[in-house]
This record gives C-alpha cells, structure tokens and sequence, in this order.
C-alpha cells in the first residue's frame, strides 16, 4: 500500500483537531500515512494543540503560517510539503467522517482523484437550512455548466478528496477561498474521477468558517479559471 499524506487545514479549531488526530489514527491503522496540519495562525490556539498532537504521534506534522490566508492555499502549501504519492484533504472541524477514507483508498489504486460526494446515491448533508443546500448544490452546478471535464462530477466543489500526486503534474495551482478541489478538476492531468457517497454530518463544536465573503472568493475563483 502507498504511503498517503493527508492535509488538514485549521482555523480555530482547537476543540475538534485531537478528535478527528485519534480518529484518523484509528481508522488509517496498519495503513502507512502521515497528518500535515496546516494551522492559519489560529487566535484559539489549534496551532499549539497540533504541536501537542506531533510530540504523541510522529506522524503528525504542522505547518504554521503568519495570517489568515485560507484554506485552499492551506491545502496547496501541505501538498507541496507532503512527501506520499496518494494526497488527501480533510476538514479539521469533524463534519467529513474518517470512517470513509478506507473506502476511498480503496478506489484511488483504479482512479486518479475519489471524491467523497455528497450529491450521488447514499450521500446526503446533515444539518444545514434549505437556503444552504440550494447555495451549494448551485455552486456545483454553476461549476459543471461552465467546465466540461466536470459536467459528469456530481460534488466537484467537495472539501474532501484523495488524489495520486500525479493528477497535479503542470496544474500550477494559485487557489482562493475554499474550492481547491474544483482547480485540480479543471487545471489537473487525470483520467479517471470516482466519488463515493458520504453523509457530510452536522458541526458540534466551533463555528463555520463560511459565510458570504467565500461566495465572493468563489464566484471569482470561476472568472480566473475561465
């Protein structure tokens, strides 16, 4: 089995980052993997919590950058520092089950990207108002009729995802706001997208980080990639 590096980008998540460690540490056991936590200066201390994760588990590394820059460019500086051929994202703040990457390493030995989905059969969302719904499921179909190579791609605007590193052999990428995903779909070299269902669960702990300025990032994430 390849080694994976998968990323977590934080902001303020203090509460849920040795929750999702542990929990990524049960379900990935026997698997060769290593945790980037990429932290943006977090006021409530995530940044000291993941240097405490690092010394209890080795395979917990930490990038601490200067300012809130995003999480998109999080997960592009953590890929540029991780050293495994299999990369991954995943949010710090528990709404993106690790019980599923198993499933997803599963698929990526017969595919470039696997998408945890929560638009085909079997995934769904908990937690969120009808306006929310309507503003994502808008934000992934705005994206599939503007590129072709994601018209088929039900979630291509997920936060979590597996990638092979070579899928962003010349992808150059200069992410914004929080959409990462949908860059490597329209700048990345790839054959083969899957996405598996996932209940993408209501947040416990912590506040959401999006709100009407990363609709902004993204709709001008859309006119750069145009």
């Amino acid at each position: 089995m390849d080694k994976l590096s998968i990323v977590v980008p934080t902001y303020n998540e203090r509460e849920n980052l040795p929750k999702l460690v542990e929990s990524l540490e049960r379900v990935l056991k026997g698997y060769k993997f290593e945790i980037i936590v990429v932290d943006d200066s977090s006021p409530d201390g995530t940044g000291e919590v993941a240097e405490k994760l690092s010394r209890k588990h080795g395979n917990v590394k930490v990038i601490h950058r200067k300012g809130k820059k995003g999480l998109a460019s999080a997960v592009a500086e953590g890929f540029n520092y991780a050293n495994a051929d299999i990369l991954g994202v995943i949010d710090a703040d528990l709404q993106h089950p690790p019980e599923n990457i198993c499933r997803m390493l599963m698929e990526i030995h017969g595919a470039d990207v696997v998408i945890a989905s929560r638009y085909v059969d079997g995934g769904r969302i908990e937690g969120w108002s009808r306006g929310r719904r309507l503003i994502s499921k808008g934000a992934s179909l705005l994206a599939r009729l503007i590129f072709p190579n994601v018209r088929n791609i039900k979630d291509p605007v997920s936060g979590f995802f597996l990638l092979k590193r070579r899928a962003l052999e010349g992808a150059n990428l200069n992410p914004i706001g929080y959409k990462i995903l949908l860059e490597i779909l329209v700048k990345g070299t790839y054959d083969r997208v899957v996405e598996v269902p996932y209940v993408f669960q209501e947040r416990k702990k912590g506040k959401s980080k999006l709100g009407f300025k990363e609709y902004l990032c993204y709709l001008r994430q859309i006119f750069r990639l145009m």
